[in-house]
């Protein structure tokens, strides 16, 4: 049987994270969900003794938030993107940003995915709905 991954959710709104971490058990993952509330802790996360990496963890999937408090989520993915050993870990920009150039910026420095979280919740919750159904079968989307 395949591991399903753990979920990293850098996400510093609350109601957001709670929007997240909803779909995810609509969409039948019941694995853990490890929440950050800024880009600091991330990396903390990543960068710290206890780098789960390094340890043999079980297989990852970051959501990253692009606008946080003290380092944002662009710079977080960049300094990702710089370790060997976590570039194969599968990155998932969601955020509200659709700006074209901050997009390609992102799928250019190694997201596998950028995600607009969309204004209308029932609408939001949908897209993390099939997200979700993608992650529990082991599918994170590809870089697009």
């Amino acid at each position: 049987m395949q591991d399903i991954p753990s979920i990293l959710l850098a996400e510093d709104d609350d109601g957001h994270a709670l929007l997240v971490q909803s779909a995810l058990k609509k969409a039948g993952f019941h694995n853990r969900v490890v929440r950050f509330r800024d880009g600091q802790e991330t990396l903390d996360f990543f960068f710290g003794a206890d780098n789960p990496r390094e340890t043999g963890a079980s297989p990852m999937v970051l959501l990253l938030d692009i606008r946080m408090p003290k380092v944002d989520g662009i710079e977080v993915l960049r300094r990702i993107r710089e370790r060997a050993e976590l570039n194969t870990l599968p990155v998932i920009m969601v955020t509200t940003m659709d700006d074209p150039g901050e997009m390609t910026r992102c799928l250019e420095l190694g997201c596998n995915f950028y995600m607009v979280k969309p204004v209308d919740w029932k609408l939001f919750h949908a897209a993390l709905t099939g997200l979700a159904k993608l992650i529990c079968q082991g599918n994170p989307p590809p870089a697009t």
